[in-house]
């Protein structure tokens, strides 16, 4: 007989989102969302939420009924509660997770070089304001080649066109107000690298909040890769991507702490799907109190954040 515990039942719930959602709005307005005028900030994050609610049902990510994806995408930003705040964070956040709806559309389809456009025209979009994830594209053509085999002649071009495009139209603009120059300083910030590892730049809050995505990230990536042969082959494919992508987005917060900000986004959008999976599919007693621990911890780290933005060393 298999025994649901309270972790299987809030994940099959179909109750889970909407109390998330009522939960995540409490949790703006408490940051401010009318006091300090938030409003596109939270504009953007709907549209991420809802991209990654699409994501989820598109792509089936959890075999069975569940909204643990989304909900984790909500919990685990809310409880970086300091990211909320950045319009040009929400705009990368948002070009990310509609990059990788378009890109599983891909999936092994090497004559998709419309959506591999498409989706590499968000990446490229992102790179005006986060020019470092360009850093990204040699592994992502990685993952188009091993894990979406989608990758050809038609949709590396494609791919390149993408990334180009939005500096296409950012060159016009530069051209007709006469600072073309500025093109060439935005990529010189590509060979500007702070102290490795200089983490005493890094304020407790976001130390802390690194530590608990990474270790979710953990959870979810020893979990899937210890029972990934339940799941097809496609939903492989496209969770070792989340892992590599989380994986890589770790390293170079270690790397250079300087662009935490926008790279601790990146591991909140690839460790969504793990932990959602996580669970979602596990029914033991020792996951169920696992789950108790993530949920009061997410809630303490979201208190922390919020009443003490500011703690540092």
């Amino acid at each position: 007989m298999v025994v649901k515990r309270l972790q299987n039942r809030v994940a099959e719930s179909r109750l889970a989102l909407p109390a998330i959602a009522v939960y995540a709005i409490i949790m703006w307005i408490t940051s401010g969302l009318f006091t300090k005028g938030l409003w596109l900030q939270f504009a953007l994050f709907v549209i991420s939420t809802y991209l990654i609610v699409e994501m989820n049902n598109k792509y089936a990510l959890i075999r069975t009924y569940s909204r643990m994806v989304s909900c984790s995408f909500l919990v685990m930003t809310l409880a970086a509660s300091g990211l909320l705040y950045s319009v040009s964070g929400n705009i990368v956040q948002l070009c990310f997770v509609a990059f990788y709806t378009l890109l599983f559309n891909c999936y092994q389809n090497k004559k998709s070089a419309g959506w591999t456009f498409y989706a590499f025209s968000c990446l490229g979009l992102a790179s005006l304001l986060f020019v470092q994830i360009l850093y990204f594209i040699p592994v992502l053509w990685l993952v188009m080649l091993f894990n979406i085999q989608s990758l050809s002649f038609r949709t590396f071009w494609a791919s390149i066109f993408g990334i180009i495009v939005p500096y296409w139209i950012l060159g016009c603009y530069y051209l007709v107000n006469g600072d073309l120059a500025n093109i060439a300083t935005h990529f010189a910030a590509l060979e500007q690298f702070g102290t490795f590892a200089q983490f005493t730049s890094l304020t407790v809050n976001k130390i802390a909040t690194f530590g608990y995505v990474l270790i979710l990230a953990l959870i979810g990536s020893i979990h899937f890769m210890r029972k990934n042969y339940n799941d097809k082959i496609r939903i492989r494919m496209i969770f070792n991507t989340f892992i590599v992508m989380d994986l890589l987005s770790v390293v170079f917060i270690i790397l250079q702490p300087q662009h935490y900000d926008m790279l601790i986004r990146l591991m909140i959008i690839n460790t969504c799907p793990l932990i959602g999976h996580f669970i979602t599919l596990t029914k033991t007693w020792i996951t169920n109190i696992g789950f108790y621990i993530i949920l009061i911890s997410s809630i303490l780290l979201t208190i922390f954040n919020i009443w003490a933005p500011s703690f540092s060393f």
